[in-house]
């Protein structure tokens, strides 16, 4: 009956181990706990599980479940029943397909609870199989959510980082490299007192970047008296000063026999890492290094009237040579050109003497190269003449030239020889040259430099002429015939060129006074025709004016002058009550607005000397100021030498408006907003 009992329930047999025999209730019993094992393991699975919320996942694995039992029975026939099946085979294979069945509905957590229950029922049955299930499905499971979990920080690391890192750079441009700039701007305007200024003689000016800072440093010729006690009466001292252009500390001092005349920067010597500074007195050339202000060679000369001129190499050992001019003791109208050695300093050969008819200013020496690569020495008193350099260095050493640059003739410029003559005419009338200057863009902003990259635009240009005190010319440098000649009063500073149109050719602006009246004017360098003219209440100044070249193409233009006749209400021409002290104006004039000047500084000094240092990273250009500043107790003036940034200056400069009657046309007139606008976006570059 038991055995009846046990086919109608399908459960399957057991034998007996001990025994041998089959034992159906005993088995029932068995299979009883064994479900009621299988209920307490899964209540959370019923109750409370995943299951009990989707409602057929869990009936789909219980009937799974019980499906694999009731077809395990059913492939053998209920007649044909295998009482002797192997009981471990049975219990492996049964675990191992309800696992899969399982796996296909349930998740990780389940499982985690469901293989604890598994691992005490196996533990319970004898059966290792289902606790090895159990460890593998875990492991598994953990290492999937493992590399799920990898995966997306990777993820989130490949979206993180870089944008992190755009907000860090975004940052470092929007904060600190503004706060860098600021900061240079405000380093780069100081002001120092240096000596004394020796009443209105300009002293000796140059600029070069010797610290390695890619700013270009300010170079001064001092004299100031000494402070000794025991002598009977004061001397005075002389030196070269060397001062940082960022912050205007002192590089270097060079103590000097003689008063420094002329200072220039920019010698490139083989031998040389640094570049070589000239200094140059009335009977010295010193070279020495730009960066320590060592003494590097020396020559004495006599009477020297000139700066130093750079000439291509003339002895083949691939440093430039220069060129200076004497004048004898006696004041005879003859004039020493004298050869000088770029790498050793010595002088190459003798003095070459020229007689010179004429009287007035010296011209040049002003080296040129024509068109077909042929070099020519410019010299003159009030005319201006031309020498070939080659007919110079053979007259000079005695020997022919070993370089090319001295076997080249241009025959055009030597049918201008005059007949047994080594003379060229350049000029000659009766009216005596005041200035003559090459017609390039920046050469009146620095004009002591020793660079040939520099040097090159000025020695192929046409030139300028200013002769008879208020006349002007361009003559042409092909065949020495003017361009054009414009007349004016007296004109007392050297003109700078820049450009005012857009027509690619240089124009000029120069001052003049007469009467009590000081007049600016620009003139157009193609057709020689007045572009602009504003009147300043000022008496004579003489000092050069500026044009510096700006970020749409221009140039502005850089002058000092007192306030303009056109902005006074009232007046026409106005001079200064006696006593009173003159202050002088720095304007800047851009061709965008014609009819507007700003005021970028103002001062009671008498500024002497200036010139136009440039910062190519900033895209700045700093004025640098040389100045006779009265003191009191009648102690001698004293000299000041300043730096200011422009950019600074204009975004604190004022607004000065000029008359109707110097606008070309009748254009609208613009407004303050519009004017600083323009002006605070304005950058500099170097022409």
């Amino acid at each position: 009956m038991a055995a009846a009992l046990s086919r109608a329930l399908k459960l399957p047999g057991k034998k007996g181990s001990a025994l041998g025999d089959y034992d159906p209730l005993t088995q029932a019993d068995s299979e009883d706990e064994s479900e009621e094992d299988d209920l307490v393991l899964n209540y959370p699975r019923n109750g409370l599980g995943r299951d009990s919320c989707l409602g057929a996942g869990s009936s789909k694995l219980r009937g799974g479940r019980s499906g694999r039992l009731v077809g395990a029975e059913d492939e053998v026939p209920e007649d044909e029943e295998d009482e002797e099946e192997d009981e471990d085979e049975w219990r492996e294979r049964l675990p191992s397909k309800s696992r899969q069945d399982r796996d296909d509905t349930k998740g990780p957590q389940y499982w985690s609870q469901r293989d604890s229950g598994r691992d005490r029922s196996g533990e319970d049955r004898g059966g290792s199989g289902s606790l090895g299930g159990a460890g593998l499905g875990v492991h598994s499971a953990e290492a999937e959510e493992k590399k799920l979990r990898m995966k997306n920080a990777v993820r989130s690391a490949f979206f993180l980082v870089p944008l992190v890192s755009a907000m860090l750079v975004v940052l470092l441009c929007a904060f600190l490299i503004p706060c860098r700039k600021g900061e240079l701007e405000k380093r780069l305007q100081w002001e120092r007192a240096l000596g004394d200024a020796g009443g209105v003689t300009p002293p000796a000016l140059a600029l070069w970047d010797v610290d390695g800072d890619s700013v270009e440093d300010v170079f001064l010729g001092v004299t100031e008296w000494s402070n000794d006690t025991h002598l009977p009466q004061r001397t005075k001292i002389y030196s070269a000063v060397a001062l940082s252009a960022v912050s205007g500390r002192v590089l270097w001092t060079k103590v000097m026999a003689e008063s420094v005349m002329y200072i220039q920067c920019g010698l490139q010597n083989s031998s040389q890492p640094a570049p070589v500074c000239l200094l140059i007195c009335k009977s010295i050339l010193m070279a020495v290094n730009g960066t320590t202000g060592k003494n590097l060679s020396s020559v004495q000369l006599k009477n020297i009237e000139s700066q130093a001129v750079l000439l291509p190499d003339l002895q083949g050992d691939s440093v430039p040579d220069l060129l200076i001019a004497t004048l004898p003791e006696d004041e005879t109208l003859e004039l020493n050109l004298t050869l000088i050695s770029g790498l050793t300093g010595v002088q190459l050969g003798r003095p070459v003497s020229f007689n010179l008819t004429g009287q007035g200013k010296l011209i040049g020496p002003l080296l040129h190269e024509t068109q077909k690569g042929a070099f020519y020495i410019l010299f003159g008193l009030g005319n201006v003449e031309a020498i070939s350099l080659r007919d110079l260095y053979i007259r000079a050493t005695g020997k022919m030239p070993v370089t090319q640059a001295l076997r080249i003739k241009d025959p055009k410029w030597e049918e201008l020889r005059k007949t047994n003559s080594s003379f060229i005419d350049i000029y000659r009338g009766s009216d005596q040259v005041d200035f003559m200057l090459p017609l390039a863009a920046g050469f009146g902003n620095n004009r002591n430099t020793l660079d040939t990259v520099s040097n090159l635009n000025s020695t192929r240009s046409d030139w300028v002429l200013v002769y008879g005190s208020s006349k002007l010319s361009v003559l042409r440098q092909r065949d020495m015939h003017k361009k054009w000649t414009f007349s004016s009063p007296p004109i007392h500073s050297q003109p700078a060129a820049g450009h005012f149109n857009d027509d690619g050719i240089l124009d000029l602006l120069f001052q003049h006074s007469a009467n009590g009246v000081m007049e600016a004017q620009v003139i157009d360098g193609a057709t020689g025709k007045l572009l602009w003219s504003a009147e300043f209440v000022c008496p004579r100044l003489v000092l050069q004016t500026s044009a510096i070249s700006t970020s749409p193409g221009q140039s502005a233009f850089l002058f000092w002058a007192s306030e303009p006749i056109n902005a006074l209400k009232n007046v026409t021409k106005t001079t200064v009550a006696p006593g009173e002290p003159l202050i002088r104006k720095l304007f800047l004039l851009h061709p965008m607005y014609p009819t507007v000047l700003l005021e970028l500084a103002s001062t009671t000094d008498t500024t002497v000397a200036s010139a136009v240092s440039y910062q190519e990273q900033q895209k700045d250009a700093t004025y640098i100021t040389v100045s006779s500043r009265p003191t009191p107790d009648s102690e001698p003036m004293a000299r000041i030498v300043k730096s200011m940034s422009l950019r600074a200056a204009i975004v604190k400069a004022q607004i000065v408006r000029l008359g109707e009657r110097n606008k070309t046309g009748t254009p609208v007139k613009p407004g303050a907003l519009e004017v600083n606008k323009f002006f605070r976006r304005l950058s500099f570059k170097r022409q």
